[in-house]
């Protein structure tokens, strides 16, 4: 594991608490006793874990430097750390106020597409580095779909289809009935809670090859 790359994400995710909801808890020790690592175990959510892969989705806000931050940095790093046993799925979870969902749809209706990834990043960029925070007009989306190498034709009658706008609202209520309390945080295969001061990533990390050690033994 990088040793940079694991202080830069620590860093970050320790001072996150700025954004999201105030007065977040600490998740208690894992709940179960084959699994390390602190989170919440949501028992009123069913488990999705397939044997050998776990399915982590990240609630996170376009505009919240702290998501960008794991964007670049944690998810590189889950990746390389387990590969094609964890699979890293994004649902947007706003919670700057002020700002229209428009980024959310777009990386929606890209996902239907086929370029949610290439959208994600494209989005976080645009927000992030090149500083366009304002109303993203279709002349402007009209840039970053060809950038993703989507039919603009397509991808703008797919928004009008109020389809993507639909997909974005059920993330956003999973995480409200989950209670997601800051952005980033993680769902692991759909009922254990990685939030607040436990989204570290040795944590993240020791949870993940916990699940598959877990598997191993089996």
């Amino acid at each position: 594991m990088n040793g940079r790359m694991t202080s830069m994400w620590t860093v970050v995710m320790m001072v996150m608490g700025v954004i999201g909801f105030l007065g977040a808890p600490v998740s208690a020790q894992a709940a179960k006793p084959e699994l390390k690592g602190k989170f919440e175990l949501l028992k009123d959510e069913p488990s999705t874990h397939q044997p050998g892969k776990v399915n982590a989705i990240v609630f996170a806000d376009f505009y919240c430097p702290h998501c960008h931050h794991f964007e670049e940095i944690g998810v590189p790093m889950l990746l390389k750390e387990f590969g094609n046993k964890v699979e890293v799925t994004m649902l947007g979870f706003p919670v700057i106020p002020g700002k229209l969902p428009t980024v959310f749809d777009m990386y929606e209706q890209a996902k239907l597409m086929g370029k949610g990834d290439q959208m994600k990043t494209i989005l976080f960029r645009t927000i992030h580095k090149d500083k366009v925070d304002g109303v993203l007009d279709r002349s402007m989306r009209s840039l970053l779909i060809k950038e993703a190498g989507l039919d603009i034709n397509v991808f703008e009658a797919g928004m009008e289809s109020g389809k993507p706008a639909k997909l974005f609202e059920e993330g956003r209520r999973l995480g409200e009935r989950i209670q997601v309390s800051s952005t980033p945080s993680l769902l692991l295969d759909g009922n254990i809670k990685v939030d607040g001061a436990n989204m570290v990533p040795e944590n993240v990390v020791t949870i993940i090859r916990s699940i598959l050690e877990a598997d191993a033994k089996k």
